[in-house]
């Protein structure tokens, strides 16, 4: 196969072709690795690249794929097509930044499960992907690495946390990516990078053995050009592990994501709440973001399924309890006492707050959580006569200037921003429930927009069916930035 062909091939279609020995994983993995070379930079796409690294394990690949043909047995689903690992989780032998000055020079001895889990699923890592500092805005701007910047327009911040993750797979410099996402961090980047992302219901991926978010915020998740690419990786990464303090429903024996995703997998007609008022007061809504889910409405309507405009009451109840939350996890990094200056100013300012919380606030932010995901069940997405899924804006607005919503000199003023562009995205995660990014939208000036399906908990399958669903009706990988 030409080699300039390679990455116009799917993540999946790239495993097809490793399975079948049309391309070898040392083959695709240099492809990958050359390309990264040459436009990474530009992008702040990664902050470590382990060409040496991924070669090697592109050659292991390569001969079980060999061994695998000679006797007739299967492969892992993503057997040597490479996959980077954002920056905030461990790889054995590979440096972990955090997105932080404070950590540069950390190399962990021991892989965090997801990492594991590539490596058993034979995936080359050709490096660790930008992400900010502690991963905590929602752009990818600190002080080890340049900006993540989206690849439809480089004036533009890639978002955040998983900026680099993002920017990579859109601008093709790795076919999939593995993401987080404690607040959006998955969602917010695959809008404005025009791609697909999920985050999984809470405990389907572990987040062990090192870094469990005790609050169940966070999750590791996935981000690809095709709802298939992305619940292909979601089959990798997915299964419980020793030590997890959550646990999803699994699928049927025999089941996967991948074969969830696929438009004749949906069931029936659905009913489907749409929410276009943005949960924080003083959140403002932007004409095509508001555009962008009322499309997808209407193309759910095309579709077949039952689509109503809900209207809730904005209440500021919930984004108290997530900065309270948010900033006790930012104080629970243990950083050396002589390294703190190093430190961003939003970072700072969210571990002094988080240090003045008491035990007792901190518990009841999290009660709060509870309370709203026994509401959010129990009413608007009850089994018995309420809806099935959630339809909203994924962000605010569409993608924003690098330095949009940094500020260096207030970093109060930066969360206030922060909050306005995300004020969708953190239901899920204080609720645990499945969210995905589609996008299904393009400004006049070609930008992508994402829109938000949230699903009921352990329901992620439903998710990847009707995504697969709408992305049949109106197809979007095929829209490809300048540069690739």
């Amino acid at each position: 196969m030409a080699d300039s062909a390679l990455h116009d091939l799917t993540a999946t279609e790239q495993a097809a072709a490793i399975r079948a020995g049309t391309v070898s994983p040392v083959e695709l993995t240099r492809h990958y690795l050359e390309r990264v070379d040459r436009l990474g930079a530009d992008l702040g796409a990664f902050v470590t690249v382990t060409g040496e690294l991924a070669l090697d394990q592109a050659a292991a690949a390569e001969k079980e794929a060999l061994a695998a043909r000679r006797e007739g047995r299967g492969l892992p689903p993503l057997h040597g097509v490479p996959v980077p690992v954002k920056d905030l989780n461990n790889v054995a032998g590979v440096p972990t930044s955090l997105g932080s000055a404070a950590f540069e020079g950390l190399v962990p001895e021991v892989d965090d499960h997801v990492a594991a889990r590539l490596r058993a699923g034979g995936s080359p890592m050709p490096g660790k992907t930008n992400t900010p500092e502690f991963g905590l805005p929602s752009h990818t701007e600190n002080r080890i690495a340049p900006p993540a910047r989206c690849p439809w327009d480089t004036t533009r911040s890639a978002g955040g946390s998983s900026g680099g993750a993002a920017a990579a797979v859109a601008a093709g410099l790795a076919p999939v990516a593995h993401a987080s996402d404690g607040g959006g961090s998955t969602r917010i980047p695959a809008s404005v990078c025009g791609l697909f992302g999920i985050k999984p219901s809470r405990g389907l991926v572990s987040s062990g053995p090192t870094l469990h978010d005790v609050t169940g915020l966070a999750t590791s998740g996935a981000l690809g050009r095709t709802v298939r690419d992305a619940a292909t990786l979601l089959d990798v990464l997915a299964g419980p592990m020793p030590g997890d303090p959550y646990a999803a429903p699994a699928l049927p024996p025999g089941d996967t994501y991948a074969a969830c995703a696929h438009p004749g997998r949906a069931s029936g007609r659905l009913r489907i709440a749409t929410l276009t008022d943005p949960p924080l007061p003083d959140a403002e809504l932007h004409p095509e973001c508001l555009a962008a889910t009322r499309g997808a409405a209407e193309l759910l309507r095309e579709l077949g399924h039952e689509v109503d405009e809900v209207a809730l009451p904005s209440d500021g109840s919930i984004a108290v309890a997530f900065t309270k939350v948010w900033a006790v996890l930012a104080a629970l990094r243990p950083v050396p006492e002589e390294r703190e200056e190093l430190l961003m100013p939003l970072t700072r300012h969210m571990r002094e707050r988080g240090r003045r919380i008491p035990a007792p606030e901190f518990a009841a932010a999290l009660s709060t959580f509870r309370s709203l995901g026994q509401a959010v069940a129990d009413t608007l997405l009850a089994a018995e006569g309420g809806y099935d899924m959630i339809l909203s804006p994924t962000l605010s607005r569409p993608p924003l200037p690098v330095g949009a919503l940094r500020c260096d000199a207030d970093p109060a003023e930066e969360f206030r921003r922060i909050g306005a562009f995300t004020p969708f995205t953190p239901l899920y995660n204080a609720t645990g429930q499945p969210a995905v990014s589609l996008p299904l939208h393009r400004t006049p000036e070609g930008l992508p927009v994402g829109v938000m399906l949230g699903g009921r908990y352990g329901e992620d399958a439903a998710l990847l069916s009707v995504s697969a669903q709408l992305e049949a009706a109106r197809p979007w990988h095929g829209h490809r930035p300048a540069m690739w």
